[in-house]
Order: C-alpha cells, then structure tokens, then sequence
C-alpha cells in the first residue's frame, strides 16, 4: 500500500498536461490544450487537456479521468504502478517494501512479463562488467565509438555465450521462468532442454513510450554467415512490433521539440545519431513501415523526414511505407546520403553541426524525391514514363488536404512539362476509381445511394416524459462541480418575517432544496457523490473538481471528467478580434441553477403523476379512485407553480 499522504502528494505535485505531453503532443486552446487521440485514429484533434480541472477527455473514444487514469488506460498500469510512475517522474520519494510470495503470485501476467524483461535487461547490462562480456560485448561497442554515457543511455548490454546463463540468473533470483519462455528470452527444444535463445550477442533494448522494456535486439558478432545477424524478440502480450519504433522513448521530446521525427533503418542508427546530437531520431527496426508505428510519430509530429542510404533497391520498396504516411495526412521529406554512407557511418566521419547541416539542406519533398528516382529509370522512354507519372499521381490522391494535392500537381507538372489541366483529369479519374472501390468494399454498389437518412420505422422509440431522470441528476451534479463555492441568492424572512437577499454556494444551495424535499437521487454514482458533498458541507467544507477527478474510485473519478470536460470553448484572442463575448454559464449562473432544480423536480413529479395515472387504468376500487385522483389534482398544480417560475408552458 502507498501511504495516503503520498498519493497526495503526487496528485497536488502533478501537472496533467506535463505528463500527457510525454506521450502526445499538446497545442494550446484557450485555458487548455487539445492533440489527436492516442486512443483511436483521427485526423482533428478532439482530445482535451484542462490544467485548470487536472482532467483530459477524449471525445473520439469516450475515455476521460486524471493523470493517473490516463496512465493506466494508455500505458496499461495498475492504480500503484501509475503513482510510481508519477512519483518517479516527479522525484517523490514512494516507501518501497518486498512483496510477499502470495502478493507475487497475485501480479497479472502483463505486469509479470514486463518484471522478467527488466531483469534480463539489468543481466545484459551487469555482464558488460564480466570478464567475457568486457572483451565481447563492451569491445564491440567502443569500435563503434560509442561513448560509455551513450551505452548507458540505451542500456545496451552483452548475452553470454553459454546455454543457460539467464536461466540459472533469473532461477536464483526466485524468477518463474514460464514469463521469460513467453518473451522469447528462453526457448525450448524438442528434447525440453532449454537454451538462452540470444546468447553470444550484444543486446539493444526496445522501450515503450514510457522507458519499459517490451523486448530485444541482438546481434551477433560471428563472422559465420549462416548466422542470421540479427534475433529480434518475438510478438508477445507486452510487444507488438507494429505498434512499436526503436527510440521512441529517448526521441519524443525532441519530436515535439523540433516539429519533426527523423526515420532512419536500425538501432546503430539511431545511437549514433543521438551521440552526435540528433535527438529527435527512431527506427522502424528493420521491418516495413506500419500504419500504427505512422500513428505513433504522427502524435508527437506531423513531419517525418526519412534518412536512405543509397540504395536503390531498398529506397524502391520505402515507396508503400511513405504512401501510407501520406494517407496520415503527413508530411514527408526525404534525405539521401551519399553513396556508401548510412546515418550510422556518415554521422561518425562528419562533426555534430555538419550533419546537422548536411540534413536541413539536403531535405527533398517525397513527390519530388519520387519523381527524380522513377525518371532515372524510364530513360526516356513514353511508356515507362506514362506509367511513373500515374504512379506519382497515386501518391498524390492519397494526399487527404486538397490544398497539399493541388501544389503536388502543380510540382509534378513542372517536372514532367504536362500541362496542369491534364494531370489534374488523371487525378480525378484516380480519386473516382478509389472511392468506388471503397464504396464496393463498403457493402455499396454503383445503383446504391449514400442515404443517411435513418428511415422513420428504425428510429428509437421516443422515451414517456418524466420516465428518466438521469440527465437532470447528471446536471444538478455537473453545476456542483464547476461551480460548488460560487455564490447564488436565496430570500429568506427575517425575525420580523421582512424578506431580504442571503447568498450561499451553489452546492449548498442545490443540497438544501434537494432535502427540502427529501430527494434522493436515482443515478447510484451521482447519489454516491451527493453523500460526499453532504459529509463535507456538514464539516464547511466544499470538495472541487479535483477531489472527485482524483478520486480512488474509478466510477466517481469517470463521471466528473466526463461531466466536466468541456469540448468547445471559445478562444479569448478571438472574442477580442471579433469583438463578440458570448454569454457563459458563469455569467447567468442564478438562472442557470435554479432552473436546473425546478426542471429536475418537475420531472419527478411528471413521474410520480404518471405512476398514478397508471395505476388509475388498472381498475382500483372507488375508495382508492378518489384518493389517486386528489394526488393527481395536487400534481397538477405543483406542475403549475414550477412553470410559472420557469416561465414555461407546461403540459400537464
């Protein structure tokens, strides 16, 4: 258990934007901040961050709550390993103790996995000290160059070249082995003996956005050329290689920083690039570009500028990938090194400001780029020409900004001495052939209309009036928390029963009519909730946003982020260019919740009016008629008092 003085601590320390803002790149709007969901794919920004009420919501998915809440949907955490995390990420001293065995046996496999990766990563680390892994290992990385704080930046390590080093590690430090069989750290042969699969290789890390391990890269150093020179670790619940880029963790900064994410081939890549200063750097590993490892950068940066190094043939088969960031909505730029030279080998023969250099001012446009590459091969010829310039044209109607397609066309018009019109019809007949194909896909043929129209026998049935009450609950709560110690009017008689004007917070002012009338509520979390304020105003105090937002319960913490994020608001700088101030809540607050209690309790009693009227069609006996009857009448007449102060046409 943390003490709760500690957990505390870590929620009055945090700051929700500075720690969204490591895993999603936040612009600001107003008061707040808003970026593209981590959650699901987009391409407007409906995800929200508010400092001021220490929530962010994601209106594409629905998901909302704290700091804390955000870690646990986004990285997985548990509640403890979310406040570790902050109490790591915030020098907040967190009191540690040993688990107990049964505690041990009680930690998710997830979790698990990730505890058997971080011990093998520290094993890889501690073996650079051993007297093979000094002469291997740690020999391998200084020929590379790389400085020692560099090795230890990436945690790189050695795997001995024995059979069961690992196992015999992770056995005595009290380990379950099945977790590391899992990660592909241990394999087993037909026989059942097991073996170390990446041992005799120096070993790279791969880290999530957070700095866990997810799994390795090692390499061999045998010359033998049977030897595959690379073992990457296999997909496992805690690593998809799809969703995952080498460097992310060390990188994202800088991504935002630089308004630009550099791509580059393999892990030598990447460090060598951070040894010489370029930070903002990460790598597909090797593996084909993907839609999820695209989406990843895209959260961080819009730009990505792609590093080749030379060849041909690899930089032909990069073409899909790029099309696919080109489907994002992103902008790509291109940079080739000269021939024989890899961002790993150029960045060690050049100083830091000369690659630096060298990569601002050899950066192409990817149409551009595409088009000098595919004209070097058609020599010439109108055939091969013709079939370069639909190709170029492909990558184009990719291109979601119609703004972005019509500079391309016009780029490619000048390069290829088209005329403008001509590329343009071609581009059309290719967007047209695409939308049919995907309306064909979609369940449509060509005779089929893309009606929206919900035809009037599919529509929901209407709900009777009064027959649900949550949405006037929801609302009585949402002005409690927005605006709980704001001050309303009430009249109240004085001793000599003369009216005068007394101002009191809208909670208590909401909680005293609701007693007035002993209402409890329906909503079960809302009801939960009211109990908390009552407790409180009982003691003078009155909870804000943040208690609730920040509360251990995670039904509670969800109803007052979704209650209270805002989606629009309206931007102060564009009030003052405009000159036009839309009225607020906060502005017409008096009105605002007074009639959020008059609507709410006329919806009760509609309810209660109903019921009776229900029960009056079930043929009650006389004695009971008139009773029901009265009771009706008074409704009816409650019914009128409340639309008079509402100043409403009621029907009864």
């Amino acid at each position: 258990m943390i003490p709760k003085d500690i957990i505390d601590k870590i929620f009055e320390t945090s700051h929700i934007e500075e720690v969204i803002g490591e895993f999603v790149h936040l612009k600001k709007s107003g008061s707040n901040f808003k970026g593209l969901s981590p959650f699901v794919n987009e391409k407007t920004p409906s995800f929200m961050v508010s400092p001021a009420k220490g929530i962010f919501k994601d209106f594409s998915s629905g998901k909302g709550g704290n700091v804390v809440s955000f870690l646990m949907e986004h990285e997985g955490f548990s509640y403890p390993e979310a406040l570790k995390w902050l109490g790591k990420y915030y020098n907040i001293e967190i009191p540690e103790r040993e688990l107990t065995d049964e505690e041990r046996e009680k930690l998710n496999e997830r979790e698990s996995l990730f505890v058997a990766n971080a011990f093998a990563q520290s094993f890889f680390v501690d073996q650079l000290e051993a007297q093979e892994g000094k002469a291997i290992g740690l020999s391998y990385f200084s020929e590379r160059g790389y400085r020692d704080d560099i090795v230890k930046k990436f945690q790189l390590g050695y795997s001995p070249d024995q059979k069961d080093a690992l196992i015999n590690a992770a056995e005595q430090a009290g380990h379950n082995i099945t977790f590391f069989t899992k990660l592909g750290l241990i394999k087993s042969k037909e026989n059942g003996d097991q073996f170390d699969f990446f041992r005799g290789r120096v070993m790279f890390p791969i880290h999530s956005l957070t700095g866990r391990v997810l799994g390795f890269g090692g390499r061999t150093l045998r010359k033998d050329k049977k030897t595959a020179k690379y073992f990457n670790s296999p997909e496992s619940p805690i690593y998809h290689k799809s969703d995952v880029l080498y460097g992310i963790y060390f990188a994202r900064k800088d991504m935002m920083n630089q308004d630009n994410c550099y791509l580059v081939e393999g892990y030598t890549d990447v460090i060598s690039m951070h040894q010489s200063g370029i930070e903002n750097v990460v790598s597909s590993s090797g593996t084909s570009l993907t839609n999820g490892q695209i989406r990843l950068i895209k959260r961080f940066t819009p730009n990505i500028t792609i590093l080749y190094d030379g060849d041909a043939a690899g930089i032909r088969a990069s073409f899909r990938g790029i099309d696919l960031i080109l489907q994002e909505g992103m902008n790509v730029k291109v940079v080739l090194f000269p021939d024989g030279e890899d961002p790993d080998s150029y960045s060690k023969k050049v100083s830091s400001s000369e690659l630096a250099t060298y990569l601002d001012t050899n950066a192409k446009d990817f149409i551009s780029f595409k088009t000098d590459i595919l004209l070097a091969e058609t020599q010439n010829d109108p055939i091969k020409k013709s079939k370069l310039i639909r190709e170029i044209l492909n990558s184009i109607a990719l291109v979601p900004d119609q703004i972005s397609q019509s500079v391309y066309v016009k780029q490619a018009s000048s390069q290829f001495d088209i005329a403008e019109r001509t590329l343009i019809s071609e581009l059309n007949k290719i967007k047209r052939t695409k939308f049919k194909k995907e309306r064909k896909e979609g369940g449509y043929n060509d005779e089929d209309t893309l009606d929206l129209i919900t035809p009037p026998d599919q529509l929901p049935e209407k709900a009777a009036v009064g027959e649900n009450l949550d949405s006037q609950e929801l609302d009585l709560l949402r002005l409690m928390l927005l605006y709980g110690t704001y001050g309303v009017e009430i009249e109240v008689e004085d001793s000599n029963e003369q009216v005068k004007k007394l101002e009191v917070p809208v909670v208590q002012f909401i909680l005293d009519e609701l007693a007035a009338d002993g209402i409890i509520l329906t909503n079960e979390i809302a009801n939960e909730m009211i109990d908390e304020f009552n407790k409180a105003a009982d003691s003078g105090i009155i909870p804000d946003i943040k208690h609730f937002v920040n509360h251990q319960n995670q039904k509670i913490n969800s109803l007052a982020v979704d209650l209270t994020a805002e989606k629009y608001i309206v931007s102060e700088n564009w009030a003052k260019m405009h000159n036009i101030y839309p009225e607020t809540e906060e502005m017409k607050l008096q009105r605002a919740v007074e009639e959020a209690v008059w609507i709410y309790k006329l919806r009760r009693v509609r309810l209660m009016k109903s019921d009776l009227e229900i029960r009056l069609k079930n043929n009650l006996p006389e004695s009971e008629q008139s009773v029901v009857m009265k009771d009706i009448i008074k409704y009816n007449e409650i019914i009128t008092v409340i639309s008079n102060k509402l100043d409403i046409v009621v029907a009864k």
